[in-house]
């Protein structure tokens, strides 16, 4: 990636990840300004609801537009959850796959070196094998209970910690992560947290990333 590596650690900082399904009435786009005015520094787009709604291609394009606009008014990267394609055709700033998901290589070879490409993981062998990959950051979980992903795996603190120790590139710990249990991340060497519902499923949506943002200050160095 051509990008400052510094600089992307300090945008992991508070990485929010979206999910209209806790918005009730509120529409998607509000729902990212409310966060990133509230200190979100980074935004994935990870909306499964556009396969089971049945959204149609224009309207999945004309959504994951605004938000890439809205992300570019503010300096911030947004990235697309699974789908490099749709990445490229916006032309995002990034892509973040799953284990599941396209190889990195072929992601990295349909987006360009100059993209950010990040990779989920769960254990030390598949964190060192997405680094030496070309991953550009990893999102490791899940830390704790989440209500966002039923079939989460959990990863240990001590797994999570092995994992920081063996990179060089950032890492963001995900999974149940909020103002309560956040502390319990200190010392473990992550860039910053990655969230769903601690910020888009409460009712002052730029309140809850404004006390995210003040909490991981405190535990990241």
């Amino acid at each position: 990636m051509n990008c400052d590596k510094n600089k992307l650690r300090r945008d992991l900082l508070l990485y929010a990840v979206t999910d209209r399904s806790w918005l009730g009435g509120c529409s998607l786009e509000s729902a990212v300004r409310e966060a990133i005015l509230g200190g979100a520094t980074f935004v994935q787009l990870r909306e499964k609801k556009f396969c089971d709604e049945n959204f149609g291609e224009e309207k999945i394009l004309e959504e994951a537009h605004a938000i890439k606009n809205l992300c570019a008014e503010f300096k911030i990267p947004f990235v697309v959850n699974d789908d490099v394609f749709l990445a490229k055709k916006i032309d995002a700033d990034g892509a973040h796959i799953g284990q599941d998901d396209m190889p990195l290589e072929r992601a990295r070879e349909i987006l360009g070196e100059e993209k950010i490409i990040g990779v989920s993981a769960q254990n030390v062998e598949q964190a060192i094998l997405a680094q030496k990959s070309g991953a550009d950051y990893l999102g490791v979980g899940a830390i704790f209970q989440t209500q966002s992903k039923d079939d989460a795996a959990f990863v240990s603190l001590e797994t999570l910690r092995a994992i920081c120790e063996a990179l060089e590139i950032p890492v963001v710990a995900i999974g149940g992560i909020n103002c309560e249990n956040i502390s319990r991340l200190e010392k473990s060497g992550i860039a910053g947290v990655s969230v769903i519902s601690a910020i888009f499923a409460a009712d002052d949506i730029r309140s809850a990333a404004a006390a995210l943002k003040e909490k991981v200050l405190k535990i990241v160095r």
